[in-house]
């Protein structure tokens, strides 16, 4: 985790003394269980929730696995010292992914749930942009070319839809992620009862894995992490366009300029879309787990381990950079500068040609053959485009036009209003009514 992209409530999941404490209140919750089943005593039960408080010694679990080269033995180890001489009962039955894997799952859950915060936060700001702009008007572009008119607010609406769909995508990956196995080695349940697992899994928040080997079936793992590079593609869709609209030509967007702020180091006058630039590059780290999680499916018979160090890095990495991701999306979002003058002098920049296709669909109707209609438009698109001037000008002084069109059936599809007249249906469809 970098320090610079990781906020503390994240940073708080993943770290050491969370996931031992997690470990601790498995094996707890697991010995609890086993003592009403009459497998271990009471008093062991006392004895490890004795250690209920305990902040555990990092340091020194560390130096005990550099003994034993096993971390959930040098946990075990670590936690005799605080238990005593009745820890002898604690990880009965169990084996070690069934601490790790369901350790895993509490924390990809946690993760899930800021997760959702941070997009609940983007959500209600692309809403609060969409009402704002829904009927400030600007070019809409295909290719990158002028096409036709649209609104900002149906630029935000569209991000908003999308980021709604992976709320969605999300909330079903945290409920499939969050299963707990406690059913020993190769998953058989052999040393231990099948009620153990479905009282820690209670205990901790989780549902039962309906058939684990060793591990806890990692198509599971893999379907979180495509959810997550799915948000992570979201936010860059949204980057992506901000970045385009803030480039000197366009001007129609920028990101917030705080006073003080600097743009470059030699070049006084900048003012670069560094936020969504940076959003743009925390994409990519998200999306560079799903290939990975998508591998560790395939594991050799009931287990090995080539996941593990897969997950020990993307599992905290793409949780961090995308929690990151999606508050500094919010906050550019929240306080991003709608250039509107801008917006309709873009929109009108072109004499007009946005409207193109109106009068193409207009001389169908006068009763010109589509192809004809397509011939007579486009050449003074054409010219509008090399010469100048406006299209509807150009037109009238077109006789193939004018033999089916008057002055005023021109000039009449060049109402700019005619392109928003279901911007409140998009806009229903999107937030309700």
């Amino acid at each position: 985790m970098i320090p610079r992209y990781t906020r503390p409530e994240m940073a708080a999941i993943w770290s050491d003394q969370n996931k031992y404490k997690i470990w601790y209140l498995i094996e707890a919750h697991a010995t609890e269980k086993l003592a009403e089943l009459g497998v271990v005593p009471q008093s062991a039960v006392d004895a490890v929730w004795k250690a209920k408080d305990v902040d555990f010694d990092v340091d020194r679990i560390n130096e005990i696995e550099a003994e034993v080269k096993h971390d959930v033995i040098a946990f075990l180890t670590h936690l005799a010292e605080h238990v005593g001489e009745e820890s002898r009962f604690v990880h009965q039955g169990l084996t070690s992914s069934d601490v790790l894997d369901t350790c895993l799952a509490v924390q990809m859950k946690q993760s899930a749930d800021l997760l959702l915060e941070g997009m609940d936060r983007v959500l209600a700001a692309l809403k609060t942009r969409a009402m704002e702009h829904k009927f400030t008007a600007c070019i809409g572009r295909s290719h990158g070319i002028h096409a036709e008119p649209t609104t900002m607010g149906l630029k935000f609406a569209r991000f908003y839809a999308e980021f709604d769909r992976n709320r969605a995508r999300l909330v079903a990956a945290r409920d499939e992620i969050a299963t707990c196995a406690i059913s020993g080695a190769i998953g058989t349940f052999a040393n231990i009862d099948p009620a153990v697992e479905e009282h820690v899994a209670a205990q901790m928040g989780l549902t039962v894995e309906p058939v684990s080997t060793q591990v806890i079936p990692r198509d599971r793992h893999a379907n979180y992490f495509a959810v997550l590079g799915l948000i992570a593609s979201a936010i860059e869709n949204i980057a992506v366009e901000v970045r385009h609209l803030q480039r000197s030509e366009v001007r129609e967007a920028q990101e917030y300029f705080s006073p003080g702020q600097k743009g470059s180091s030699a070049m006084p006058h900048k003012r670069n879309p560094i936020l969504t630039e940076n959003l743009t590059g925390q994409a990519r780290l998200v999306r560079s787990a799903v290939v990975p999680a998508m591998e560790n499916i395939a594991l050799w018979h009931e287990r090995d381990i080539s996941h593990s160090s897969v997950e020990r890095g993307i599992g905290p990495d793409a949780n961090v950079h995308l929690d990151f991701a999606l508050h500094r999306t919010a906050s550019m979002i929240e306080k991003l500068i709608v250039h509107e003058d801008r917006c309709l002098e873009n929109l009108q920049a072109y004499g007009g040609i946005h409207n193109s296709q109106r009068v193409l669909l207009a001389l169908t109707q006068a009763g010109a053959s589509r192809e004809d209609s397509y011939r007579l438009v486009q050449r003074n698109g054409m010219k509008t485009w090399d010469e100048g001037g406006m299209l509807v000008d150009h037109l009238k002084a077109d006789e193939g036009v004018t033999a089916l069109m008057s002055d005023a059936q021109i000039e009449a599809c060049f109402d700019e209003a005619y392109h928003m007249k279901h911007v409140d249906t998009i806009f229903g469809r999107v937030f309700g009514a």
